[in-house]
């Protein structure tokens, strides 16, 4: 599973590396996985303004995780197309897990 290069396990959880698209038709977490930048794609409804498709972008990932919004944060990327998220409380093996039942490849 390539994607697994966005992935990084440190001790309170797993960093995501994100690659974000903000304003598209319909909100996709995850969308795919870019091998070339080694970035799991995300797709957002929010228009990236006053933090809108940060806020959807914390929801979407702990919906994913079945975590609370308050175990997601925004590490790196805050105001960037390219994110790393943090994710408490998931283990690598978990964050396989579901993101492989979810991005297509």
């Amino acid at each position: 599973m390539p994607f697994k290069d966005a992935l990084r396990e440190v001790s309170d959880g797993i960093v995501i590396d994100l690659e974000v698209t903000p304003g598209s038709k319909r909100a996709c977490v995850p969308s795919g996985y870019n091998p070339w930048r080694k970035r799991i794609e995300v797709k957002l409804s929010q228009a990236a303004q006053k933090g809108k498709a940060n806020e959807q972008l914390i929801e979407h990932v702990a919906a994913l995780f079945g975590v609370a919004g308050s175990s997601v944060s925004i590490i790196s990327g805050a105001k960037n197309s390219q994110k790393s998220i943090l994710v408490k409380k998931v283990d690598m093996d978990l964050a396989v897990a579901v993101l492989g039942r979810n991005i297509k490849e």
